[in-house]
């Protein structure tokens, strides 16, 4: 079995709701992450699917410690990260780095090219000083930019190339753990498949380690080894691949695999849509027992009374649902 590589371990990134004009009393919270167990492999690409609203984004910036966790443990080979003083927690960063959605507003509009490039490599020490410019040449290289870029500013750039920057920045500190968060979604369609192929060579030649968050199926279906899918707060199903689009265990799971579109008009009509009634609840007061309950074609009343443990039904594929 492939070494452990990150663990989570009852991650809650709860954030406070506050009430009251002169004197502030928290009154309830957001539970945006809701106890998050999930382990890593090293080498691996794990996505991270759910509908808007599902807690992914947190969960990633939870693991990258731009969100801190309220509980839990966030655990980077032998460092638990929501542990470390600030001080150790800056000289960690240089392990873990993350891809945001919109490049154009990751990208600082004042600094060229070389300024964001550069800046990475002197705060983490990377290179000696003298060696700088040509491992900024050498990035721009990597990602498929010409080097004669680095004087431009990212206005002067497409949607794809500034993507490639930004990926650039990421891996310029050379680091082990890469979080793409919806890293495709803005970009052209065109463009996307470009930017895939590069963020999977690069895996590959850097021996990096990933997790992809997306809305979009058949974008992780494409680059991940395995899928977690998330509702409300929580994993509701993990496993290979493969295995989970061929044979979807959770009831949720099945309604997302069904919403992808067929590209023949004779299937596309003939095939079956599940549809899910009503809204997902709030995280802010979520159901009892399984969140998914109340709009679960399959449910009853066993499902409210608590959340269920996961069953795995074949290796390395498992499902929190007491109907399977």
């Amino acid at each position: 079995m492939t070494e452990a590589f990150v663990k989570l371990e009852n991650v809650k990134t709860h954030f406070p709701i506050y009430k009251g004009l002169f004197i502030q009393k928290q009154v309830g919270a957001v539970k945006a992450v809701d106890g998050v167990n999930l382990t890593l492999r090293k080498g691996e690409t794990l996505g991270l699917v759910g509908e808007s609203g599902c807690g992914k984004t947190t969960l990633g910036r939870t693991i990258m410690q731009l969100v801190y966790a309220t509980k839990g443990k966030i655990v980077l080979e032998d460092k638990i990260l929501n542990e470390l003083d600030r001080k150790k927690l800056k000289k960690a960063r240089k392990d873990f780095q993350i891809i945001f959605q919109d490049p154009y507003a990751s990208l600082n509009p004042r600094m060229t090219v070389f300024d964001m490039l550069a800046e990475p490599l002197i705060v983490h020490n990377i290179v000696p000083k003298e060696e700088i410019e040509s491992e900024v040449s050498r990035l721009m290289k990597l990602v498929g930019l010409a080097p004669r870029f680095i004087r431009k500013y990212p206005h002067e750039f497409s949607g794809g190339q500034r993507q490639r920057i930004a990926i650039a920045r990421a891996i310029a500190v050379r680091p082990k753990l890469i979080i793409a968060d919806e890293a495709v979604s803005a970009l052209d369609v065109s463009i996307q498949s470009q930017i895939l192929n590069l963020m999977m060579e690069l895996k590959q030649k850097l021996d990096l380690t990933m997790v992809f968050i997306s809305h979009d199926l058949s974008v992780v279906r494409f680059v991940s080894d395995r899928i977690a899918i998330m509702y409300l707060g929580k994993i509701v199903e993990l496993g290979e691949t493969e295995k989970v689009f061929l044979n979807p265990l959770h009831p949720y799971t099945q309604a997302l695999l069904s919403a992808i579109p067929v590209p023949d008009p004779n299937k596309e009509k003939q095939r079956e849509r599940i549809l899910l009634e009503g809204d997902p609840p709030s995280p802010i007061n979520p159901p009892s027992g399984c969140a998914f309950a109340p709009r679960c074609p399959i449910g009853d009343a066993d499902c409210t009374k608590a959340f269920p443990d996961y069953v795995e039904k074949e290796s390395d594929h498992k499902a929190a649902c007491f109907k399977i």
